[in-house]
């Protein structure tokens, strides 16, 4: 049997374990719903399900670790979900330390875009690079930053927030109390409330992109708007990092080819270290499953990542 390791991905409405061997090739793959209705040793133990059903079919003996993505700012020391609108049943919990107990092994914990960032540089778009930025567009915008190889964690495990980059000065008002963030600008929600707002009623991201396909001049302004919005992001990172490699994943990422014109523009405008270098901006490779294959990945650069901060 292949060494293999057990990544899970825990968001707000989908619960998917799998497990990965070395190789990045997927073996196996639980998927189900999450139940936030229960409290948090509920989700904890379907969890532990997932990972003892895979354990007793492929072994223990080939099993490298257990990671795990969940969205939020995670206390790495502690393992515990400082911060999750989208898991906030979790909020407070001890998550790492109640799986361990659970299962009786070692488990890692990750924000689920530092995991995505991971397995895009494992085996996705980022795989030649050592050096990226990963930006998650949906409900909100979440990113992630692997520099030398290694996640960017920041002193209390809460950088690469890259959402609640000021995009728009005195812009729209978000919930971190800042207004003009970029996810107030640019994730799925964004593009649906901003078209709202325009007349187009109540859309979704999908069905403005439709629109704008379509020639519609409001929904093109709509990501005309929200491609310069990260643009002026990327342009901030661009400058910042000198990265090689600049990924954009999620669900409003089939509209790249309407809102990536406007916004690398914007970056070119902003940013002479773009127009002056081969820097690439781009689409990201493993769309949903990022997270998860990253998940997998934690435990082969545990003493990378992790070991120092302990």
């Amino acid at each position: 049997m292949a060494e293999y390791s057990i990544g899970v991905d825990l968001g707000g409405t989908n619960l998917r374990v799998a497990a990965i061997d070395r190789d990045g090739r997927m073996m196996q793959k639980i998927a189900s719903s999450t139940d936030l209705t229960n409290g948090p040793e509920a989700v904890v133990a379907d969890m532990a399900a997932a990972i003892e059903a895979l354990r007793a079919t492929l072994g223990t003996h080939s099993l490298h670790g257990i990671g795990v993505a969940v969205p939020g700012f995670i206390r790495l020391k502690e393992g515990v979900i400082a911060g999750s609108n989208n898991l906030a049943v979790l909020e407070g919990f001890p998550m790492r330390d109640a799986l361990q107990r659970k299962l009786g092994t070692p488990v890692i914990l990750e924000n689920d875009a530092n995991a995505a960032a991971m397995g895009e540089k494992w085996i996705g778009a980022g795989r030649d690079v050592n050096d990226l930025v990963l930006i998650t567009l949906g409900t909100g915008v979440g990113g992630g930053i692997i520099a030398d190889g290694k996640i960017v964690h920041g002193y209390l495990g809460m950088a690469g927030e890259v959402g609640h980059i000021t995009v728009v000065p005195n812009g729209n008002p978000c919930g971190c109390g800042n207004r003009g963030c970029l996810e107030k600008h640019a994730s799925a929600t964004a593009i649906a409330a901003l078209a709202f707002l325009i007349g187009l009623g109540d859309v979704t991201s999908e069905q403005v992109y439709t629109l704008a396909k379509a020639g519609d001049e409001r929904a093109l302004a709509v990501f005309d708007h929200m491609g310069r919005a990260l643009g002026i992001a990327l342009a901030a990172m661009v400058n910042t990092f000198n990265f090689p490699l600049y990924l954009i994943s999620g669900g409003p990422l089939p509209a790249w080819d309407v809102f990536s014109i406007p916004m690398l523009d914007e970056v070119s405008k902003r940013s002479f270290t773009f127009r002056a270098s081969k820097t690439v901006i781009a689409r990201a490779e493993l769309g949903s499953e990022a997270g998860l294959f990253g998940a997998a990945y934690l435990p082969w650069g545990y003493e990378t990542n992790y070991v120092a901060r302990s």
